[in-house]
């Protein structure tokens, strides 16, 4: 039985930070894990410009404790009037790391996403030619489409002729949920890559209804049938560098969930390298760890691999029942259960 196990620094290849307050709450949980974090773009306002880009990274950094070695990558939220060429200008200067799509009110903060990915043409055409990566919140928002069916009705409706259109177009589909997901990046070619959250491999439907509505186990995409999970779970733990990870660790205070409006978004950051290394162990697949942690990500993206190294190390740790944070308080993933395995160095 392996006790220990050393890794090449990980990154977050999706991740939302917030801004105010929370930033400065939930910040140093993903930089203690990670050496890089791809940074969602959906504040209010959206992160549409280079300026605005900076800004949100400057108050990031600001944000981080002193010493921490973490850098931000920021991205620009995609809207129908996006500008190509403010968008190529702000990846000529390392300052925008790709773009995301966000179909408009899919998810938070998604009011001002697009409606209608015609009207990218250009930017696409644009971005296909600099090999600007394009992140994809992979789903429908039309009403008469069930909400367990969104992803794998945006793989048809959407992605198929997105990627037949635009065929040197970099894509990552973002937070997978389903078997139709694994199904169309494992067809595709090296430009299509996934990221996986711990959610999705972990639970099931049932655990948003488990004796009650709960709404710390609510996110978008919504978790789906045992059927899916196991799909996506085998698709993690496969070696294959096109699935790699990223979090979507969302937080919300626990008034935000505990209310009517019950927002999406599942909080992973504190625990989240220990709790994907549980799934891995589980299916005997540590040798596979590293490379979905640290090398997929990174490789796909174009990107130097991480120096240094962190540890893990087999010992109980218990996840609180809630965090405060600045006087926030946070449920995060886990609470109240054990995980087998805790981040020491």
């Amino acid at each position: 039985m392996t006790d220990q196990i050393t890794i090449r620094r990980p990154d977050d290849w999706h991740v939302h930070l917030r801004d105010g307050d929370m930033l400065n709450a939930v910040v140093h949980h993903t930089a203690c894990q990670f050496a890089r974090a791809i940074v969602m773009p959906n504040l209010t306002p959206p992160v549409i410009s280079v300026d605005a880009a900076l800004a949100y990274r400057d108050r990031i950094v600001a944000a981080l404790p002193a010493g921490t070695d973490f850098t931000p990558l920021m991205v620009c939220y995609l809207t129908d009037d996006a500008d190509p060429m403010e968008i190529a200008r702000g990846y000529a200067q390392g300052v925008f790391a790709a773009c995301k799509l966000y179909p408009a009110h899919a998810t938070t903060n998604s009011a001002h996403g697009v409606t209608d990915i015609r009207r990218l043409s250009s930017l696409l055409d644009t971005m296909q030619q600099i090999g600007m990566p394009l992140l994809i919140h992979g789903e429908v928002t039309d009403r008469d489409v069930d909400i367990f069916d969104r992803e794998a009705v945006f793989i048809d409706r959407i992605l198929t002729p997105l990627v037949r259109d635009y065929p040197a177009l970099k894509i990552v589909l973002e937070h997978i949920t389903t078997a139709e997901a694994v199904d169309f990046v494992e067809a595709s070619g090296p430009l299509i890559g996934a990221t996986i959250t711990p959610q999705h491999v972990i639970i099931n439907r049932n655990a948003i209804f488990d004796g009650g509505i709960r709404p710390h186990a609510y996110c978008l995409p919504v978790a789906k049938r045992e059927q899916h999970r196991l799909a996506v779970r085998k698709a993690a733990v496969s070696g294959s560098p096109k699935f790699f990870l990223g979090t979507d660790s969302a937080p919300h205070a626990i008034g935000r969930k505990e209310s009517a409006c019950g927002c999406a978004g599942i909080f992973n950051a504190p625990f989240a390298l220990e709790s994907y290394l549980q799934v891995f162990e589980e299916e005997g697949a540590l040798a596979n760890f590293e490379g979905f942690a640290s090398e997929h990500g990174p490789n796909f993206y174009g990107l130097r691999l991480n120096d240094g190294t962190v540890t893990l190390s087999r010992e109980d740790v218990v996840v609180p029942d809630a965090l405060t944070e600045g006087g926030i308080s946070l449920v995060p993933f886990h609470a109240g259960e054990t995980l087998r395995w805790r981040l020491v160095d």
